[in-house]
């Protein structure tokens, strides 16, 4: 798959797709996500961006950042977390240089911590 950016997320506390946790990716000096939405059954963002458009537009070089929201995640599963949990909205900024080549996002994550770097 050439350009783009795509996310795919797992719980590892059930060993399962992240399904249902909300994601935002946004180009920093954009004031509006350029993406976001509830992760499918497959844990992943079915977004035009992951197919190198976003908004209609190819992505383009420029400072990204994607936000998990794993807090209220584990709560809509019905974890215990406390008022202040650990993890809440999990920010994580990466670079893009080269609008060719895609940028995949595996997030392994339960409610206390988070794996996260590009994939192939």
């Amino acid at each position: 798959m050439a350009g783009g950016i795509s996310v795919h997320v797992v719980d590892v506390t059930r060993g399962l797709p992240a399904a249902g946790m909300k994601v935002e990716i946004f180009q920093l000096g954009v004031p509006a996500p350029i993406a976001s939405g509830i992760l499918s059954s497959q844990g992943t963002l079915d977004h035009p961006i992951a197919h190198g458009k976003a908004q209609g537009e190819k992505v383009e070089p420029g400072i990204y950042k994607a936000v998990f929201h794993v807090g209220a995640f584990y709560r809509q599963l019905g974890y215990p977390l406390p008022d202040r949990p650990f993890l809440d909205v999990v920010p994580f900024r990466f670079g893009i240089d080269a609008i060719e080549q895609h940028y995949h996002l595996p997030l392994k994550v339960p409610p206390w911590g988070f794996s996260l770097f590009r994939g192939g």
